[in-house]
């Protein structure tokens, strides 16, 4: 099957600035592990006939190391307004079933928890602010440089973009049934296909 997905993504996670996670380093989060959230608005996209378009959906996470350590743990929050059909389509494709630049995950994560379903949206602007029904609320406020432009990360070993804005998270959220504080926020541009060589794009979580 083939599927291409695109939109923007924001995410936050209780590591201090800057994350290390996309450079592989041990994460700054409480016990130096990192949690966080992950919301994706699907500005168009399908699975073969399945249209995806106008379908966002969250991925949460708790890496207890480095993110080659392996050992993941990761769920899903499909919006609850998606049909199951639609629901179904995005956890086949951000498990790795159907390949793809996802793929890479199947290696790394040790427990997957499954699918939910609930309301998730990612609001438009400059500091764009996820929300998922029972994990949280969160602000993003990024980075600046002296001409203003936004701070980026680009060409990072892990990534969900090639070149990604960072800044400041904020808000609490619970994931895994432990709450964290929001501290360290990422978000760009994304385009994933089953198109993609595995390993084009190392997904981020």
């Amino acid at each position: 099957m083939a599927y291409t997905i695109k939109g923007t993504y924001a995410a936050v996670c209780d590591c201090r600035l800057l994350c290390p996670c996309p450079v592989d380093g041990v994460p700054t989060g409480e016990g130096d592990q990192c949690h966080g959230v992950l919301v994706f608005d699907v500005r168009e996209g399908n699975l073969d006939d399945t249209d995806l378009a106008g379908v966002p959906f969250a991925l949460y996470n708790h890496f207890p190391s480095n993110l080659t350590s392996g050992d993941w743990k990761v769920g899903i929050v499909v919006d609850e307004s998606a049909s199951d059909e639609q629901a179904q389509a995005i956890e086949r494709i951000v498990s790795g079933e159907e390949g793809g630049p996802f793929a890479d995950f199947g290696p790394l994560i040790g427990e997957y928890v499954g699918m939910q379903r609930a309301r998730v949206s990612l609001s438009d602007g400059d500091s764009p602010s996820p929300s998922v029904a029972g994990v949280g609320d969160f602000g993003t406020e990024f980075l600046r440089g002296a001409d203003g432009s936004p701070t980026t990360v680009s060409n990072a070993m892990f990534g969900f973009a090639p070149t990604f804005k960072v800044g400041k998270g904020s808000g609490r959220f619970k994931v895994f049934g432990s709450d964290h504080d929001a501290s360290y926020a990422e978000g760009a541009e994304f385009e994933f296909s089953s198109e993609m060589a595995e390993g084009a794009i190392h997904p981020r979580a």
